[in-house]
């Protein structure tokens, strides 16, 4: 049977497609803005959001588990511009600090829902590597609907985005606040990892964000045409990762989209027209 016309694989598909997609999209401003860690961070403090979203409630569904780790996410981003503002810690510090407390919080937390006895129904460690295979209609709906609300807000706030990336005093002087539009460009970047986390887990859910951001800036000096190259090698990595793990069932796939996506990184270093090593040992030769 063709695994195109699998429903479990036409959801998966759509899934990572909006996981790629949505990572290579945020991702780019988050590298620009040299918050790379960030997306790893956020996921990290997610964690304890997702544990503690089943302890209140008792249930697994995606909506519940999205919202808890929405609210964690927050207050990890809360939690970082309040170290970097307050104290003299600088933010590679604070975000280093975030990642390490939260994500030990949740483990705590894991492990205790686990040994009392509701951990095999919870199916909360898929959360922590990822299991793209267990996404449902109800799942691809949710991510549908945070899919498109990062790509509205990116879309309305896309020249505030470009002023705090180059030129934040100009930013200043409209009469913006810096600070705001760095927490609404934050929150975004948690809901892109929201999206991702059931199916590329909190571990790699990092790579999604950076790797095509960082392959994409390779062939480009342009910020919107970074921006478009990113979003499709982070959709094709989607696409293609899944594909490759239907091929080989006993494959997860979020592992297989990030190889993917490293893949485009690795071409795009070696062949890229200006900055590619080919390219500059041609110069060099010449």
């Amino acid at each position: 049977m063709n695994p195109l016309w699998d429903l479990n694989f036409q959801l998966v598909l759509v899934g990572s497609l909006l996981i790629g997609a949505t990572g290579g999209l945020l991702g780019t401003f988050t590298v620009l803005r040299k918050r790379s860690l960030l997306g790893d961070a956020l996921a990290h403090a997610a964690l304890p959001g997702v544990a503690g979203a089943f302890l209140l409630t008792g249930s697994k569904a995606l909506p519940v588990l999205i919202a808890g780790a929405t609210v964690s996410g927050a207050i990890g981003v809360l939690t970082i511009q309040a170290v970097v503002n307050h104290t003299r810690i600088k933010a590679d510090a604070a975000l280093g600090i975030v990642l390490s407390v939260f994500f030990g919080i949740g483990i705590v937390m894991l492990t205790h829902i686990q040994q009392s006895g509701g951990g095999n129904q919870s199916g909360l460690d898929k959360f922590l590597f990822g299991q793209a295979a267990s996404i449902v209609g109800s799942d691809v709906k949710v991510m549908c609907v945070l899919s498109a609300f990062v790509l509205l807000a990116v879309a309305c706030f896309y020249k505030e985005f470009k002023a705090l990336i180059f030129d934040p005093d100009y930013l200043s002087s409209v009469g913006y606040s810096t600070r705001g539009v760095d927490l609404v460009l934050m929150g975004l970047i948690v809901l892109t990892v929201m999206v991702g986390l059931q199916a590329v887990g909190v571990i790699l859910i990092a790579a999604m964000l950076i790797t095509p951001a960082v392959a994409a800036r390779f062939w480009t000096d342009r910020l919107g045409t970074m921006v478009v190259i990113a979003t499709g090698l982070g959709a094709v990595s989607g696409g293609l990762g899944t594909w490759i793990s239907t091929l080989a069932p006993k494959i997860p796939t979020g592992p297989v989209m990030v190889l993917v996506a490293t893949g485009g990184f690795i071409a795009s270093a070696v062949f890229a027209p200006r900055r590619g090593v080919i390219s500059r040992l041609l110069r060099l030769r010449q």
